[in-house]
Parts: structure tokens; sequence; C-alpha cells
């Protein structure tokens, strides 16, 4: 998706010279792009022989159906799990969770 949203429009030799070295199979891309279509974050145009390929979702919009997934499949939908696991692994500071409380702190006064 990220070389996506970086070439807007982008043919199956384009994504793969895009990826960083070792460069991934061109079936391996070509079969995470099905994927992508048929979950519809990607649309398909077909030009003769050609698939150009262009984005139908945000980067965030995409971020945040990612997010909700990991953390329904991995987390039991509980985002506090989340924390609590970034903190047992010493993934998050109590800066951030300072920083974090007080964006909360801050949506929670506009909402009012």
């Amino acid at each position: 998706m990220q070389v996506l949203w970086k070439l807007d429009t982008p043919f199956l030799r384009e994504i793969i010279d895009a990826m960083p070295n070792p460069k991934p199979h061109q079936n391996t891309i070509a079969t995470l792009l099905k994927i992508l279509v048929e979950k519809e974050f990607v649309g398909i145009t077909v030009m003769g022989r050609q698939h150009q390929y262009y984005p139908l979702v945000s980067k965030e919009e995409y971020s945040k159906r990612t997010i909700k997934q990991i953390v329904k499949g991995y987390f039991e939908g509980s985002f506090s799990n989340v924390v609590s696991f970034m903190v047992k692994e010493n993934n998050i500071s109590i800066e951030e969770l300072e920083s974090l409380l007080q964006q909360i702190k801050k949506q929670q006064s506009q909402k009012k």
C-alpha cells in the first residue's frame, strides 16, 4: 500500500521496482495486489495485458481498519490490552503514556 500511495497509479513492474531490496518475486506482489483488490483497498484498470493499480482508500482509512483488525484479532478487541502489552514489552515510555492520556482528556473535553 505504501508504494501505491507513493506512485498513485503504477503498473506491476513499477511497484516491484519501487520496493526495497531484496525485491519480492513478481508472483508474490501480484497475489498481494489480487487480495487487496478483493478487499476493495485497491482498484485495477486493465490495459490490454497490463494491469494498472490505484489505491481506493487513504492511508488514514487503511491504518484505521488495520489497527481495528489487529486489536480485535490479538487483543480481544480491547485497546487497553494493546497499551498494557506495549507497557509490558517496554515499547512505550511513561512520557508517551502521559501524552496519550492528555490527548484522551483533550478529546473528551471537546465532546462536551
